[in-house]
């Protein structure tokens, strides 16, 4: 015989802390809409479980009867048996206010200072009361910080588009560091406090926030290698420069060659007339700046993977005339014993492939030569690259 289901007092403190930790307790406690008194209800004998097990039931309800009711009340419902009689059975538990289910969690001093939180939200901060009804957990867990979000808050509505660095906001007791980490937050408040002129919505995320409300961030950087050294720069081959500084460089190069990984361009061959670039995964904004680079010959070495694919596929709208370099079915099968797996393979539809990688990414894809394979591109032998570019080279003259 399976034990009965009726709802015990200790199941009443979980069922009310997730409506807790939903956050309606605390929203409705700033903004009534509705929810006390709050009725939960319980599961109950019926009436043949009355009759089949009435020591059970009297058992049953005696946990209702001693329960620890000073922040609710029970209330009862009598039902009839031809057998039992009338009895009375405990059918839900009501909390009038707020306060009284904040108390039962034992969360009153939460409660107090949600409170608190809110009074501070006056004048130019009473546009972030819907932000605080929204997310009243996570406005409690910054509560110890709350003085010091408000005015980081008030300082950016007072300079909108500052033009400096975060580094330069001079408030005391805080520095870059409180802002960088609270970067998810603050913009959220930016968004509510700030006029629509003072922010660039093209820039979104933690990693768009100073562009987004008018900072100076940190210039992305292109490292790149001279391969030959008749076109070095003030006798230098091994170069890191700002997006900036590489668009005007427009180096009298004919070729380019892409890699993502840093000791491939460390140990790249020199070739004339060329350099080679690192590469930063997905990330091809800075690179798109160079013009210079729209009548060169590209050629990009990734990973045989399904994102070392999507990549190339993302690189070329950048850059169409872009050639693959050793990611090719040859160059897969001639290195087995250098396959790993790949961890979160990617599956959708590559457009910026040619008919030959299309192939061999939906081989992959598919799982035709195992499952999620991945060839690494600092595992392809460093003399088929100078056979390659051998190829490549001696195919020019």
């Amino acid at each position: 015989m399976s034990q009965p289901v009726w709802t015990l007092p200790a199941e009443l403190r979980l069922e009310l802390d997730k409506r807790w930790q939903r956050g309606q307790i605390l929203a409705e406690s700033l903004a009534p809409n509705g929810l006390f008194p709050l009725r939960i209800a319980l599961k109950q004998p019926s009436p043949a479980q009355l009759a089949a097990d009435f020591g059970g039931v009297q058992a049953w309800v005696e946990t209702w009867l001693a329960a620890d009711a000073r922040h609710f009340s029970v209330e009862w419902r009598e039902i009839n048996h031809r057998l039992s009689g009338r009895n009375r059975l405990p059918a839900a538990a009501v909390f009038d206010t707020a306060e009284d289910a904040a108390a039962y969690l034992k969360k009153s001093r939460e409660l107090a200072v949600f409170a608190q939180l809110a009074t501070t939200l006056t004048g130019d901060f009473a546009v972030l009361r819907g932000w605080l009804l929204k997310y009243p957990l996570r406005a409690l867990e910054h509560a110890g910080e709350w003085q010091k979000l408000l005015s980081v808050a008030g300082w950016m509505v007072a300079h909108p588009r500052p033009g400096i660095y975060l580094r330069q906001i001079s408030l005391p007791g805080i520095d870059s560091k409180f802002i960088e980490s609270r970067k998810k937050l603050l913009g959220e408040w930016l968004d509510l406090l700030l006029p629509e002129s003072a922010i660039d919505v093209a820039q979104t995320g933690v990693a768009g926030f100073e562009a987004r409300y008018g900072f100076l961030a940190k210039p992305a950087t292109i490292r790149f290698r001279v391969l030959d050294s008749r076109l070095a720069i003030a006798g230098l081959t091994d170069l890191s420069v700002t997006a900036d500084e590489f668009a005007v460089l427009n180096l009298p190069v004919v070729r380019v060659f892409v890699t993502e990984n840093d000791i491939n361009g460390l140990a790249f061959p020199e070739v004339a007339d060329s350099i080679v670039i690192f590469g930063r995964g997905y990330g091809f904004d800075a690179l798109a700046k160079a013009g210079w680079l729209r009548d060169k010959q590209i050629h990009y070495w990734g990973d045989i993977d399904s994102h070392g694919f999507a990549i190339l596929s993302q690189f070329r709208q950048y850059f169409p005339q872009t050639r693959s370099l050793l990611m090719d079915q040859a160059t897969l099968l001639a290195h087995r014993a250098s396959w790993v797996t790949e961890a979160a393979p990617g599956r959708a539809d590559l457009s910026g492939l040619t008919a030959e990688e299309s192939a061999l990414y939906d081989a992959l894809r598919d799982n035709r030569y195992g499952r999620n394979v991945r060839l690494e591109q600092e595992y392809v032998g460093f003399d088929r690259l100078q056979a390659w570019l051998a190829g490549l080279c001696g195919g020019e003259k």
